[in-house]
C-alpha cells in the first residue's frame, strides 16, 4: 500500500509555531513516528509553502497511489486550484487539520477542499494523520 502526506504552508515550522495551537513536535519526528507504526505502508512525504507545488503533487501521486492525507494548511480556505486538483485525481484524498479550525477567525470554516475530498479530520492534533492512515489500511 502506498499513501502520501502531503503538507500545506507553515506546516515545516511545526514544534516552533505557535506550541500552545500546534504541540512541540516536529513533523519530521512525527513522520518517523508513522512508519514505524506503519511498516507495511510505503510512505511519501512532500511539504511545500507554494500553492502550485502542492498542486503538483497531488497531481504525481494522485494516480498512482492508495491514498492522500492531505493538510492544505491556510490554503484551505483560499485555494480554489487545490480543490481543482483533489477533483482531477483517482487517488482518494482526506483532508486533515491539526487544529479545530472551525473555533478559530471567521473565514476559517471556508475549505475548498472538504467538498472534493472522502473526508475531513479536523482538531486532532497530528493523531488527525494517523486516523487518516487507518481508514485508508480499510478501505485497502
Amino acid at each position: 500500500m502506498k499513501i502520501a502526506i502531503i503538507n500545506g504552508p507553515n506546516l515545516n515550522l511545526l514544534g516552533k509555531r505557535e506550541p500552545d495551537v500546534y504541540g512541540h513536535q516536529t513533523f519530521e519526528d512525527y513522520y518517523r513516528s508513522l512508519q514505524s507504526q506503519f511498516p507495511e505502508i510505503q510512505f511519501s512525504y512532500f511539504q511545500s509553502n507554494v500553492e502550485g507545488e502542492l498542486i503538483n503533487a497531488l497531481q504525481q501521486f494522485g494516480f498512482n497511489y492508495d491514498g492522500i492525507v492531505l493538510n492544505p494548511g491556510g490554503y484551505t480556505h483560499t485555494s480554489v486550484a487545490i480543490g481543482d486538483a483533489i477533483a482531477a485525481i483517482t487517488t482518494p484524498v482526506i483532508e486533515v487539520h491539526i487544529s479545530n479550525v472551525h473555533a478559530r477567525e471567521d473565514f476559517r470554516k471556508i475549505s475548498h477542499v472538504s467538498a472534493k475530498s472522502v473526508g475531513s479530520i479536523i482538531g486532532l492534533g497530528l493523531k488527525g494523520y494517523e486516523l487518516a492512515i487507518r481508514f485508508f489500511l480499510v478501505l485497502q
